[in-house]
């Protein structure tokens, strides 16, 4: 009898006539992730992903990990398959689940027959197997509301199925069915948390980092590729645009207003962001801001920056709290390395008195004095591209 990983899809199975490219996308990503724990064959059936095991050498607990980081899925477990018949069920049972039996206190069974063609109905599959366990397992006490262990049974179009249920999966959609954007990624909190809520909408993504050595160490470039490799199992390889981002600011600090600094800092990164959209034919920008978190982020100050870019800004963390932010940080794991004490580019020249609501007309006439494009342009052509695998 061989063990299985059964993956439930989610969002997906809402979908109408396009359904088939979602699931052709899921299973892209599947296959990808899997590469390196050994040979699996990955299959869609009954709104459900099979990952089955070619051979012995592959790793299930490894292959098992990766899905559950695999946007697209609902729910997965971990099942052993056998045929479709009552009492293969309840030696697959016994076999697979044997010890969680003997250590149990109260069970129920509980079947699922999408196989139609099946003799027995779900009540009655339940009652037998629950019945010849309990013969096995004369411990074993039924309750059908809060049992310690639940053995679950589906029968389906190729096989029967046992596992001791469902984990709850990544969800949202598969990344790329979304199309692709552009983040931006500080050392912070707020940036990877933002990049991997988008992600989960099925968009893929490329990181744009704005560095200004030596203002930021090279420790401070490090952790941002960390936490770019932290969103990997999530995200899948993500390909980091290293922006020099040095001459920009200190032309900012030689040429303007110290109160407007932070402004005019942030309309660059669009401007240079939107460029680094436009090369890779992405179709968005992806900012960390949170309404009213920091000077830069009033929806005046937002206004201003936005208004340099042609592209959709999406903001996935715009209106939630700083503790909402750091649960999910921890979650995808990246809050220990975004603490760091390794400062990023916005933290270089701050303004003791940063603008808050710009008036009107006051940071174009703070810009005209500037060479724009030019100062883009040489960000652009400087940039390292940095590719970051799972």
């Amino acid at each position: 009898m061989n063990e299985i990983i059964l993956l439930k899809l989610g969002e997906i199975v809402l979908k109408g006539l396009n359904r088939r490219s979602f699931e052709d996308r899921l299973i892209a990503n599947a296959q990808r992730r899997l590469r390196p724990f050994g040979a699996f064959r990955v299959y869609t059936r009954q709104s459900t992903l099979y990952v089955e095991p070619q051979d012995a050498a592959c790793d299930l607990e490894g292959a098992y990990g990766a899905m559950k980081k695999l946007f697209g899925v609902a729910g997965l477990s971990r099942a052993r398959s056998c045929p479709k018949d009552k009492d293969a069920l309840v030696a697959a049972a016994q076999d697979y689940l044997g010890d969680r039996l003997a250590a149990a206190k109260t069970f129920k069974v509980e079947s699922k027959r999408a196989d139609k063609s099946f003799p027995m109905t779900s009540i009655q599959l339940s009652q037998y197997v629950g019945g010849e366990l309990h013969d096995r397992y004369p411990h074993l006490k039924v309750d059908v509301r809060r049992p310690e262990l639940t053995v679950y049974l589906e029968i389906r179009d190729y096989a029967a199925y046992v596992h001791p249920g469902p984990e709850a999966g990544a969800g949202g959609l598969p990344v790329g069915i979304n199309g692709r954007a552009v983040s931006l990624l500080s050392g912070g909190i707020d940036s990877p948390v933002a990049s991997w809520m988008i992600a989960k909408r099925g968009i893929a993504l490329d990181m744009v980092h704005f560095f200004s050595y030596p203002y930021t160490s090279l420790e401070a470039k490090q952790k941002v590729l960390d936490l770019a490799k932290l969103l990997t199992p999530w995200c899948g390889r993500l390909m980091v645009h290293v922006v020099p981002f040095t001459a920009i600011q200190e032309e900012l600090r030689r040429s303007c207003p110290e109160e407007l600094f932070t402004i005019l800092m942030r309309r660059f990164m669009m401007r240079i962001a939107q460029r680094v959209a436009r090369r890779i034919q992405a179709g968005a920008i992806v900012t960390g801001e949170s309404l009213g978190q920091v000077a830069s982020q009033t929806m005046e100050a937002m206004k201003a920056t936005g208004a340099v870019c042609d592209l959709p800004i999406l903001r996935p963390v715009v209106g939630m709290d700083k503790e909402e932010i750091v649960t999910i940080a921890r979650k995808i794991n990246t809050f220990e390395t975004s603490i760091l004490p390794y400062e990023d580019c916005c933290t270089v020249f701050t303004p003791r008195h940063p603008r808050l609501r710009p008036l009107p007309g006051e940071i174009e006439a703070a810009e005209a004095k500037l060479d724009i494009d030019a100062l883009v342009q040489a960000a652009v052509e400087g940039i390292e591209r940095v590719r970051v695998d799972p």
